[in-house]
């Protein structure tokens, strides 16, 4: 098995203590050799080629590094991959409705332009599901709460709130499926 230094351009001479992980990743089982200080981002990004999980400033500020651990959402940009070892993460590319289709969410943020350049769109989406998730009808203000770690260079929020709530309601209209 390859270990994923090699993947990612480490030199293969060097020593480096490599550790087993098994992580659920958007609902499908996947295990990895990874060196134990890898973030979660990397792993996701360069070691599953999950491009949709992005980093924009390794600090934990702007919240485009945003998935779900075991539903709860997490930055990935501080987060080791080990720590993910045994767990479920959702990155934004396992956040389609059923079959194929788009989530709701995916849709509001369609239908009411929620997005412009779209870096931060894949953390606002999972923080939101989060949210959703936990209530199901939630005010304007909890849906800013809610997306209150996650920053966007581009919209002013507005529309992304309202994207939030439109998919809050079709989810409502769907028995909650979403």
């Amino acid at each position: 098995m390859t270990s994923l230094f090699e993947e990612i351009g480490a030199d293969p001479g060097e020593q480096v203590p490599v550790r087993r992980v098994s992580i659920s990743v958007n609902g499908r089982r996947r295990t990895a050799d990874i060196e134990p200080r890898l973030l979660l981002a990397h792993l996701l990004r360069q070691g599953l080629k999950l491009t949709g999980t992005h980093t924009g400033c390794d600090t934990t500020n702007c919240g485009a590094c945003t998935v779900l651990f075991d539903g709860k959402p997490v930055k990935s940009c501080t987060m080791l991959a080990v720590q993910a070892d045994g767990h479920e993460v959702t990155t934004v590319e396992g956040l389609g409705g059923s079959a194929g289709g788009l989530h709701p969410l995916q849709e509001g943020f369609k239908d009411e332009h929620g997005l412009q350049c779209g870096f931060c769109t894949p953390g606002m989406m999972l923080a939101a599901k989060a949210l959703l998730d936990e209530n199901p009808d939630p005010t304007e203000d909890e849906v800013r709460w809610a997306l209150s770690g996650n920053l966007c260079r581009c919209t002013g929020y507005q529309n992304i709130v309202k994207a939030v709530l439109w998919a809050a309601d079709r989810q409502r209209a769907n028995g909650g499926a979403g």
